[in-house]
């Protein structure tokens, strides 16, 4: 196994980013250039559909414009009309339509402060893959009011990378290990380990109340809805997706259980559904925990959702060798919890 475990200070193993020139149509700045450009397509494109491949690079563009241009013809690959779930292959040339956005619509540039903030929490970078300890608080894209995420501004900060895609997504309010694929074939590799199994997630979460037992396995089907206000809310139901996540109790304190949880399945808001399917909600969960229980361990200074995601485990292609990160828990959590012992 290679260990790869490091603190968020310890950037000695990254690689020292390579100087690429950018290629046209890579990214569009708030003032796309008056003319139609060519891509050509590499192996970081290899399958997948054209308007995939157009959202991911014709950034800011809303989704409506870009179909819209797929149906008129004003996008061709290979000198031809395509649909949308058109498949590209290597060396195939994509005309791009000079779309020009609106300044409000373009995507902003992050600010130094939190530039320098991701930067001080990436926890392995090389020329594959990129996991950062992701904050919380902070979205893992834009979109639903979001005007700037965390890919987004992982682009911004790395504009020499071709490619930058969420190979998972984690709440915005919950903190940890985050992956980045720099890649496409590692992309789907590590989605297959993802749908397989292969891939090993583990958190740290500090539930309501003393929950007895050591090891606890849930098995509830999960159900997702979206509310009027564009919010997902996931609830336990016969007729939801079939769900698994294994707890593990690590120490008990007056009020509060503090565990690891590893989900089986990936399914949205899982382990916090299913914590409070038992009776044991996550403190500082807003839309599934009580108030009063939240209210109450605010006085040992919790102000935020206690889920973090601890470590990753996984291969890469044509490795042998385990990979494993660990994202050191955040300050302000460890003191909810030294807060907590000190009251026993």
């Amino acid at each position: 196994m290679t260990n790869l475990s490091t603190s968020s200070s310890d950037k000695s193993h990254r690689s020292a980013p390579t100087k690429v020139k950018k290629g046209p149509g890579d990214r569009f700045a708030p003032q796309a250039a008056p003319r139609v450009s060519f891509n050509i397509i590499d192996e970081n494109a290899l399958g997948q559909r054209v308007d995939n491949y157009l959202q991911r690079v014709m950034k800011g563009v809303p989704k409506s414009r870009i179909y819209r241009a797929l149906r008129k013809g004003e996008v061709r690959v290979n000198k031809k009309r395509v649909k949308p779930e058109f498949k590209l292959s290597i060396g195939d040339s994509v005309r791009i339509p000079p779309i020009r956005l609106e300044e409000s619509a373009a995507p902003s540039a992050p600010g130094s402060k939190f530039v320098g903030l991701l930067e001080s929490r990436i926890l392995y970078e090389d020329d594959l893959l990129l996991i950062v300890n992701k904050p919380t608080g902070v979205a893992v894209h834009g979109g639903s009011g979001v005007q700037l995420g965390l890919i987004e501004a992982l682009r911004s900060m790395r504009p020499q990378c071709g490619f930058l895609e969420l190979v998972h997504r984690i709440d915005k309010d919950t903190s940890g290990c985050l992956m980045v694929a720099k890649k496409r074939a590692v992309l789907l590799d590590l989605h297959r380990q993802l749908r397989e199994g292969g891939m090993q997630k583990c958190y740290t979460a500090l539930l309501d109340g003393r929950w007895s037992g050591r090891e606890h396995l849930i098995e509830a089907p999960l159900k997702k809805n979206v509310l009027a206000s564009g919010e997902r809310h996931v609830r336990v139901a016969v007729d939801g997706k079939a769900s698994k996540t294994l707890f593990h109790v690590e120490k008990r304190y007056k009020d509060a259980t503090l565990v690891s949880a590893k989900p089986v399945t990936g399914r949205t808001h899982q382990i916090r559904v299913h914590a409070q399917f038992v009776g044991h909600a996550i403190l500082g969960d807003q839309r599934y925990g009580l108030a009063e229980s939240n209210q109450r361990v605010k006085k040992a200074g919790l102000k935020r959702l206690f889920l973090h995601a601890h470590s990753l485990a996984f291969t890469l292609p044509d490795s042998e060798n385990i990979f494993r990160i660990e994202a050191p828990l955040d300050a302000d959590l460890q003191q909810v919890l030294l807060n907590l012992e000190k009251a026993q």
